[in-house]
């Protein structure tokens, strides 16, 4: 049985904003196993028009993510949350291979089983080819 994650359901708005923060912090070290630990082993996901099923696909996709999307840094912002669920809009910019810079706009709905590992993420997200001189984050 794996330790629990705090902050745990159901959320007060300190504890969701906690959560929050915690995953953009672990997403932006671009490290798959420590962003991995955050989700339930049979966890679902539902990223763009991706459907990954477990840890250790997160993993798989995770690694290859960050092999395209490099210089990548992240912003997320709580939208809502009740009980053992949130809703979160983010932006993060990174650039190809090629050197293009993008912003990926997007909403994500996360559900957390009762030690505070996310089950389910379902993320929609938006590519803007951007210039470099735009940058924001």
């Amino acid at each position: 049985m794996e330790p629990q994650r705090h902050p745990l359901p159901p959320f007060t708005m300190e504890t969701a904003l906690q959560k929050v923060q915690a995953a953009e912090d672990a997403w932006n070290t671009k490290d798959p196993e420590k962003v991995a630990l955050a989700y339930t082993v049979d966890t679902e996901w539902r990223n763009r028009t991706e459907f990954i099923n477990g840890r250790e696909a997160v993993k798989q996709f995770l690694t290859q993510k960050w092999k395209k999307e490099l210089a990548y840094k992240l912003k997320k912002e709580l939208w809502g949350f009740r009980e053992n669920r949130m809703a979160v809009r983010f932006e993060y910019e990174w650039h190809d291979a090629a050197g293009q810079w993008y912003r990926s706009y997007g909403n994500e709905l996360w559900e957390f089983d009762a030690n505070g590992y996310m089950q389910k993420r379902y993320a929609s997200i938006n590519d803007l080819e951007i210039e470099e001189k735009d940058r924001r984050l």
